[in-house]
This record gives C-alpha cells, sequence and structure tokens, in this order.
C-alpha cells in the first residue's frame, strides 16, 4: 500500500466502521451483525464496503454461505482488534484517573444465569447510573467462544474452563434440587433415597449442561445408572413439563423462585441434594480490568449472595 492510501485510510476510516468489521468477521453475516449492534442490515453492509474501498482490497470472500475474511481482511481485524483494544484501555486509564465508575460493562452469561444476573445488574446500577450494561446470554458454547475473543468484561458461568487460561471467581453458592409438581406422591417427605428417583421420569438437559453432569457424577458414585426419561433443550421447558406432571428434574434454586413462591413447584428432600456448587465470575488472565468492570467485580463478590437471599 503506498504513501496516499496509507493517508485516505487514516482520514477516511472511522472507529465505527472497526466496531462493525469486528462484528461481521464474528458472526459470518451482515445480517447477524446488524442484529447485535442494532443496526440496519444496509448499514453494516454499507460500512464494511467503505473500509474495503478505503483498504483497496475485498476484505470478506464472496460466493461463501458464511462471510469468511480474505488475507486483507484478516490483517484488517487483526488490527481492528489491537486498535480499539487500545481505546478500551485508554478509557479505562481515564476512568482510573478520575476515579470514577462509568462506561460501558459487557457481561456474558450461560442461559441459566439470566434468571439472577439482571437483579444483580439492576442493583448495580441504582448505585452506579453512569455505567452502561451491556448483557448477553447465550449457551456454553458461544460463552466459551466469547471467553476465548475477549468480547466481555466478565463472563458468568457454573463452571470454569480447564483449556483456557482464565482468572475465576466464586462468587454465588448455586444449589441444584429436585424438583417435582406440588401434588406429587414424595412431597414432604424427608430423605428419599437417590435409588428412589430411578422409579420416577427424570427430565434432563441435553449432554454437556453442567446440572447434567453434575447429576450424573452423582449417581455414577452411588452407582447408579442415570437413565434419562426426556431431553429438553431450556429451562423453560423442563419447569412446564415438571408442572405438567411430565416427570421430576433437578435445576438450580436460583431459577425456581417464581414456581415455588407460587405452589406450582415443590422441592423434593433428596439424600444427596442439593449439589453444593458455584457460580464463577471469569475472564481471561492476561486481561485487566476496567473501573465499572472491577467495581461490579467486587460487589457481586462482596453483595451478590445477599441480595440475592433477600
Amino acid at each position: 500500500m503506498n504513501q496516499i492510501n496509507v493517508g485516505r485510510l487514516i482520514r477516511s476510516t472511522t472507529l465505527r466502521q472497526l466496531q462493525i468489521l469486528l462484528a461481521v468477521a464474528r458472526h459470518g453475516s451482515y445480517t447477524r451483525a446488524a442484529e447485535a449492534l442494532h443496526l440496519t442490515q444496509p448499514t453494516v453492509s454499507m460500512q464494511v464496503r467503505k473500509l474495503a474501498e478505503n483498504i483497496g482490497l475485498p476484505l470478506f470472500e464472496s460466493g461463501s454461505r458464511e462471510l469468511r475474511p480474505t488475507p486483507a481482511g484478516s490483517r484488517v481485524v487483526e488490527a481492528a482488534r489491537e486498535i480499539l483494544g487500545r481505546m478500551e484501555a485508554l478509557e479505562n486509564e481515564i476512568s482510573a484517573l478520575t476515579n470514577e465508575v462509568r462506561g460501558e460493562l459487557r457481561i456474558g452469561v450461560v442461559t441459566t444465569a439470566k434468571y439472577f444476573m439482571p437483579h444483580l445488574l439492576g442493583a448495580f446500577i441504582q448505585r452506579y447510573p453512569d455505567v452502561t450494561p451491556r448483557l448477553t446470554v447465550t449457551n456454553r458454547a458461544r460463552v466459551l467462544d466469547r471467553l476465548e475473543q475477549n468480547l466481555d468484561d466478565l463472563l458468568i458461568m457454573g463452571r470454569v474452563p480447564d483449556e483456557l487460561e482464565v482468572a475465576a471467581h466464586p462468587f454465588l453458592e448455586n444449589d441444584l434440587v429436585v424438583i417435582a409438581p406440588a401434588n406429587h406422591p414424595l412431597a414432604g417427605r424427608h430423605a428419599i433415597p437417590l435409588k428412589r428417583l430411578q422409579k420416577e421420569r427424570l427430565l434432563v438437559r441435553e449432554p454437556g449442561s453442567g446440572t447434567r453432569l453434575a447429576m450424573g457424577r452423582l449417581f455414577e458414585q452411588k452407582g447408579l445408572e442415570l437413565a434419562p426419561y426426556m431431553e429438553l433443550g431450556s429451562i423453560e421447558a423442563i419447569k412446564q413439563a415438571v408442572m405438567a406432571g411430565l416427570g421430576v428434574s433437578v435445576m438450580s434454586r436460583h431459577n425456581l423462585r417464581l414456581e415455588l413462591e407460587s405452589g406450582r413447584l415443590c422441592i423434593l428432600d433428596v439424600k444427596g441434594f442439593p449439589l453444593r456448587r458455584h457460580w464463577f465470575a471469569v475472564h481471561p488472565a492476561s486481561r485487566n480490568l476496567g473501573m465499572a468492570a472491577q467495581t461490579f467485580l467486587e460487589f457481586i463478590l462482596t453483595e451478590g449472595q445477599a441480595l440475592l437471599a433477600s
């Protein structure tokens, strides 16, 4: 690239174009990137096209179902990450100098954490109204992908990945309990043997979910076989199925507040339960948290458990 093109690139390229480029590269689609950025698809396409014109080379390969960066596009994506990462670090440094808690707070959570994280964020924003939260709720695979790409300040999950270099902070107890319809024959009985559950229709999440893995380990430790009656893909689907009398299940107590208060579900007193686990706030070990993220982490570490217990 000659000096004239470099000058044009400096004059014409905006940080917003770099943000859009990263979103398209991450999602592999103009449409999905537009949805994530709350923009129209033509706007996203136009900004990428303008950036490609400034570069003088195409940034994405044409003809494939999922957009993939060209060699030039990969270099620009890498540079965009560095530039935007430095701008983010600069924002954090300025916030630290002024000692103000403000700016964006990007939190990614697995779907089972969506029942309590808005309550914690709400309490935090009441105390620090100049912070703008960005909450992404998705499945574990995508959360791990976001963690690897360093897209969020903090990620909330029940199992810390062994394959990534991360800092993990346990901040909330995550008790897994056995749930049944309120009129279940075992409701009100004490110290129900785990083996008795084998006679029930067990409703479980898909293979790989943290709750199902915890159930499997407990059954294996007791020399029992976990034989699912039905697999369901979401917490809401399982709750509805249990309320409809299709079977019993195991779920985090944090996901059950409304159903327990309304008397539509009950917790069975089964030996070995509750299974004591924790929710973790996780970030890449190399990431220096900004003022907003560090303050939020300290907030949930010191006050999260009490806030959700009230």
